[in-house]
C-alpha cells in the first residue's frame, strides 16, 4: 500500500469511514438524535497528520500500523475504559468472556522480573503434568519469559488441541529446571470455587464474571447443599478483587438470590443502551443469610451484584469500598479480526444512584490487616482451601463471624 501520494491514505481513511457506517448498522441507526456526517474539514486534518508522519517520520512505518495506531488514540482519549483492540486482544477479550480457550491451562502472574505459575487449572495439561503453583515459568519453546513478554508467553502456550508446547520452570527446593513438553487441550476456565466453612454455612468465590459464571455457580451452590445435606443458613459470597466481566452474568448472578425488584438500569445515547434489569421470583438460597465481602479490587460487574443485593436488602456488603466503576462497555467487532471497547452507558444501582468514581461502600467496614488479604480471594479460588484460609485472612474470618451472629452483624452495620 506504499504508494507515496496523498489519495490512498485518503482512500484508506474513506474506507474505514464507509466501513464504520455500513459494518454494524443497527448499532449506529439506533444513535438518538441522528447526528450530520463528520464535516470534511475535520476529517482532512486526520488524513494530512497521517500522511506527514507516513513521509516524514524518521523510521519507516507500515500503514496498518500507523492507521491502527491513529485509532488506537483516538478511542483511548475518550475514557481510561475505552480501547481498541488489535486481532490477539480481541481474541483474548473474547476467550476470557467465553471461558474456553484451547492451551495447557496455566493462571500466570507478574513479580518484577518474574513469570510466577500462580495455579494450574484443574483437569489442565499442565496440572496433570505436575507443574505446581509458586513455579515460576523460565521458557516457552525456548524463548525467554519475562513480565516484559507476558503477552507473548500467553499466546505461546495456546494453540491448537494436540499440539504441543515446551516449558521450563524452575521450582523451589530444586537445584535444577524442569522441563514439560504439554499436549494442548480445551481448557475451561471456572470463575467459581465454592467450600462448606462447616455444617450450614457456605463459601462462594467469584473471581470474574463470563459467560458460564451463572452455570458455575449454580453447580457450586447445588454441590454445597449436597455435602451439607439440606439448604444452608448463612452463605458467604466472595467478590474481592474481582475486576468484572460480563454483565448478562452479574445479572443472573445477581437474580439467583432475589424474588423480585430491579437489579440495574443503564442509560446511554444508543437505543439497546438504555435498559432496566428486574428479578424473578426464586431465590435460590431459599432466604439464607448473605454476605457479600469486596474491598478496592471488586469492580464493575462485582459492584452490580454488590448492589443489587444491598439495595434490594438481600445481603449486608462487608469489606472496603470498592472501585466505583459505573460504565457500560459494548466490544464492537471490526474487520480483519479486530474490535473496539467502547463505553455505550452508565449504569444504576436499585436505588438510582450511579457509582462511578465513587464505589459502592460497605454496611460492614472490615479492614485488610496485612497485605497478603487482598490476594486471599483470589488465592481462594485457586487453592480452593477456604478452610485454610479461615486461618490466614483476617478479612474472611471476621465477615464468616458476623455471618454466623445475626445480632452482632445488624448492630454492626453501617447507617
Amino acid at each position: 500500500m506504499r504508494t507515496g501520494n496523498k489519495t490512498v491514505l485518503t482512500l484508506i481513511i474513506g474506507a474505514m469511514i464507509g466501513f464504520a457506517l455500513s459494518f454494524g448498522s443497527s448499532v449506529l441507526a439506533q444513535l438518538e438524535p441522528a447526528r450530520d456526517p463528520l464535516p470534511w474539514d475535520e476529517a482532512r486534518l486526520l488524513t494530512e497528520v497521517l500522511e506527514r508522519v507516513r513521509q516524514e517520520y524518521v523510521e519507516p512505518l507500515e500503514d496498518r500500523d500507523l492507521v491502527e495506531g491513529a485509532v488506537r488514540g483516538l478511542v483511548t482519549e475518550l475514557d481510561p475504559h475505552s480501547q481498541f483492540l488489535d486481532s490477539n486482544q480481541y481474541e483474548e477479550v473474547r476467550i476470557n468472556s467465553s471461558g474456553n480457550y484451547s492451551g495447557v491451562g496455566l493462571e500466570i502472574s507478574l513479580d518484577s522480573d518474574r513469570v510466577n505459575v500462580v495455579a494450574p487449572i484443574a483437569g489442565s495439561p499442565a496440572a496433570l503434568a505436575g507443574i505446581r503453583a509458586g513455579d515460576q515459568i523460565l521458557t516457552i519453546n525456548n524463548l525467554d519469559v519475562s513480565p516484559a513478554n507476558s503477552n507473548n508467553a500467553v499466546g505461546l502456550m495456546r494453540g491448537k488441541p494436540g499440539t504441543q508446547v515446551h516449558i521450563r520452570i524452575a521450582r523451589s527446593g530444586e537445584a535444577e529446571p524442569i522441563d514439560f513438553t504439554l499436549t494442548r487441550s480445551h481448557v475451561k476456565v471456572k470463575s467459581v470455587s465454592a467450600n462448606l466453612l462447616e455444617p450450614d454455612y457456605g463459601y462462594v468465590r467469584i473471581s470474574h464474571f463470563s459467560d458460564t459464571t451463572y452455570a458455575d455457580m449454580l453447580d457450586a451452590l447445588n454441590e454445597l447443599q449436597h455435602d451439607n445435606h439440606g439448604q444452608l443458613k448463612g452463605l458467604l459470597l466472595d467478590l474481592r478483587n474481582n475486576p468484572g466481566g460480563v454483565l448478562a452474568a452479574a445479572v443472573d448472578v445477581s437474580d439467583a438470590f432475589l424474588d423480585g425488584g430491579t437489579i440495574v438500569s443503564a442509560s446511554g445515547r444508543a437505543i439497546d443502551a438504555s435498559f432496566t434489569h428486574e428479578a424473578n421470583q426464586g431465590d435460590l438460597a431459599e432466604g439464607a443469610q448473605m454476605i457479600v465481602l469486596v474491598n478496592k479490587g471488586s469492580a464493575s460487574a462485582s459492584e452490580i451484584v454488590a448492589g443489587a443485593l444491598q439495595d434490594n436488602n438481600r445481603a449486608l456488603i462487608a469489606g472496603m469500598r470498592t472501585f466505583g466503576k459505573g460504565s457500560v462497555q459494548t466490544v464492537i467487532p471490526l474487520s480483519s479480526g479486530r474490535a473496539i471497547k467502547l463505553t455505550t452507558s452508565l449504569y444504576f444501582t436499585p436505588s438510582g444512584v450511579s457509582i462511578h468514581g465513587e464505589g459502592i461502600s460497605p454496611d460492614i467496614r472490615i479492614e485488610a490487616d496485612k497485605v497478603a488479604d487482598m490476594q486471599a480471594g483470589v488465592n481462594s479460588h485457586f487453592t480452593n482451601k477456604a478452610l485454610v484460609l479461615l486461618q490466614t485472612d483476617s478479612q474472611l474470618q471476621a465477615a464468616v463471624n458476623f455471618l454466623k451472629e445475626p445480632r452482632l452483624l445488624q448492630s454492626q452495620v453501617v447507617h
